[in-house]
């Protein structure tokens, strides 16, 4: 055996934790990522787990995974595959190992690989590696189990204390293969159990064993690696999850404001991070209210904005729907409110704990009347922030309810985040009621530039007024059911959205001479990014343009889409989006790219189908719908 291993320094690795779901494999590779983005490295996170409560152990259907690509530079995906997979049972190892590159080194506690393990998961033999061809040169096989308890065993924990502690084991292992500093472990471990220091300990007990066990065996690997930060930016770094993101946007927005900020909400995977977290700032004078349903966290909200407060609420697809009547009261009365959507798997309960761009169409239609709304698609963890940040200044600047549509994948993934300074953000305005209009205030009364009503709150002296869900007429605020004023207010509703100013549309790659541009919206950035990276590389000329805005969209979107000879519109849906772009624009027929698989994009596998659109591998037959889905 060598006395020192060969130290080799890559750009970009992938790696996956996964096991059961109390295996705790979120928290690991939550640990390995918050390390490495504190160190500078990019990074992309994947929380991959199961909609069930507690699946059965050992189970196939109770895996979690947890996968996370720390590149040199800045990193738009996940990875595709891995190329480091610890399996901490045969469950995970029969249901991840697709996840892993074909000479992916593969982690596994070998003493949770039994007759009874290798049952649950469906092998046929003892021979498990040889059943799913695995190369057990690439296999580090150590009695993970054996080692935690020996560790653990004057510590006074009981069993199934100490066997909670395994994916330290495992994290501890990882950041020797990848020379992280075990000190950045123990910090965190020591900030996430303050109120627990045994727990603390033991932990970090853990973590160095892993560590020290790959150290004096070099852990049949014939290298480590070091991934260095060449492009660091100065400032003060963290790894955040969207969710987290979206809750620090608000925050920051009413700050800016001058507001309180409310949140009503009803708990609803994955989105009642938010709540969690906007409840731990009451020091900031964040008010948050866990109502019964989502009808009631919804009307809350809007009750809060009447009364002149930043006001939120957040849900997923499911509690969409039900929000739907108090959103059309929130749209009739003109009040500054951000619906913040984390989308989901469907239809009805669906897929839960997985990501989809299903709900585009809901926020834009999915309300009775004309109803229209600002809809923005965070298209990051970290975009996260600056989207919740913009969707309080469209509310409350142009007094109108907003969506925020964020999913699964950048909810709970992570990216390393720079903090930027309160007083470099934008600044907010709310449209109030001006001096004049003292005594003689009427509700609908206009900007008659940006059609923007006039925000008065209840008890200012002089501002008396009543908002409802009945039609107002737009002079006098009374309730009217003529039918000019009904399509006058209709008309002013829909022109007031209209004539919000949101940025171009931008055009990165090869923006003057493409021969494909690609289309998307939303999460899907860092794949499509990662696409049109690959394909510049294999000599393709190629751009992208990724929508943020979606109501109203960018001025130049029909200049800038008509503009290349071949588009495909790439969405996780069955073409919500280039449904939308058909009806706002006149003859533009794209491809399509339509996936709903709950899961995120496959970078090389969407990269192969873009390169046979441009070397005309793929035809359309005509201009409907179907013809051009690829």
């Amino acid at each position: 055996m060598m006395a020192e291993l060969e130290v080799k320094e890559l750009e970009a690795v992938v790696v996956r934790f996964s096991g059961d779901s109390g295996d705790g494999m979120q928290l690991a590779g939550n640990i390995f990522s918050t390390v490495s983005a504190t160190v500078g490295n990019g990074i992309s996170t994947f929380p991959d787990y199961p909609a069930d409560i507690r699946a059965p152990h050992g189970s196939l259907t109770g895996v979690s995974g947890y996968q996370v690509h720390i590149g040199e530079g800045q990193v738009y995906t996940p990875g595709d595959k891995c190329d480091v997979l610890v399996a901490m049972n045969a469950a995970a190892l029969k249901t991840q190992y697709r996840h892993a590159k074909p000479l992916a080194t593969i982690i596994i506690d070998a003493d949770s690989f039994g007759p009874a393990d290798l049952k649950k998961a469906q092998f046929a033999s003892d021979d498990y590696l040889g059943e799913m061809k695995i190369n057990p040169d690439h296999v580090v096989a150590c009695p993970i189990t054996t080692m935690v308890k020996d560790c653990l065993q004057d510590s006074g924990m009981d069993n199934k204390a100490i066997l909670k502690c395994r994916n330290m084991f495992a994290l501890g292992l990882v950041c020797w293969l990848f020379n992280r500093e075990i000190s950045l472990v123990e910090q965190f471990l020591h900030e996430k159990f303050a109120k627990k220091p045994a727990v603390a300990e033991a932990n970090i007990s853990v973590v160095k064993a892993g560590y020290n066990y790959g150290a004096n065996t070099h852990a049949s690997v014939p290298a480590t690696y070091r991934i260095e930060s060449k492009h660091k930016v100065p400032g003060r770094y963290m790894d955040i999850t969207g969710n987290k993101a979206t809750a620090y946007g608000l925050m920051a927005a009413a700050e800016r404001a001058g507001l309180k900020l409310y949140l009503g909400s009803y708990p609803i995977t994955p989105a009642t991070d938010i709540l969690h977290e906007l409840a731990k700032h009451k020091s900031m004078g964040v008010i948050t209210m866990q109502a019964e349903d989502e009808l009631a966290a919804c009307s809350s909200a809007i009750g809060a904005a009447f009364a002149g407060a930043l006001a939120a609420t957040s849900t997923s697809g499911p509690g969409i729907c039900l929000k739907s009547e108090a959103m059309n009261l929130a749209v009739i009365d003109e009040l500054p409110l951000v619906i913040i959507d984390v989308q989901r798997g469907g239809p009805s309960t669906g897929l839960p704990t997985k990501s989809e761009q299903t709900d585009l169409l809901q926020v834009l239609y999915g309300r009775n009347g004309e109803s229209p709304m600002p809809v923005i698609a965070a298209t990051s963890p970290t975009d996260c922030f600056d989207a919740a940040f913009m969707a309080c200044k469209i509310a409350l600047e142009h007094l109108t309810p907003v969506v925020l549509l964020t999913d699964a994948f950048i909810a709970n993934g992570s990216a390393a985040w720079k903090l930027p300074k309160l007083d470099e953000l934008p600044e907010i305005h709310p449209h109030r009621v001006l001096e004049n209009q003292k005594f003689k205030y009427s509700p609908y009364r206009r900007d008659p530039e940006s059609l923007v009503r006039y925000w008065a709150v209840p008890g200012q002296e002089g501002y008396t007024h009543i908002l409802g869900g009945l039609e107002k007429d737009g002079e006098t605020g009374t309730i009217s059911t003529d039918p000019e004023n009904h399509h006058l207010m209709d008309n002013l509703r829909f022109g007031k959205v209209a004539r919000i100013h949101v940025p171009d549309l931008e055009v990165e790659g090869d923006a003057d001479d493409a021969d494909l541009l690609i289309v998307g919206f939303g999460s899907t950035y860092g794949h499509l990014h990662a696409a049109m990276a690959e394909l510049r590389r294999r000599g393709h000329k190629v751009a992208l343009a990724q929508l943020k805005y979606i109501n109203p969209l960018p001025a130049n979107t029909a200049e800038v889409l008509t503009r290349y000879k071949k588009v495909v519109v790439a969405e996780q849906n069955l073409g919500q989006l280039a449904a939308l772009l058909r009806i706002r624009i006149n003859g533009f027929t794209p491809y399509q790219l339509d996936r709903v698989k709950g899961q995120p994009l496959r970078t090389h596998r969407i990269a192969t189908i873009f390169e046979n659109i441009i070397l005309d591998k793929i035809h359309a037959n005509g201009d409907t719908f179907t013809s051009r889905i690829v």
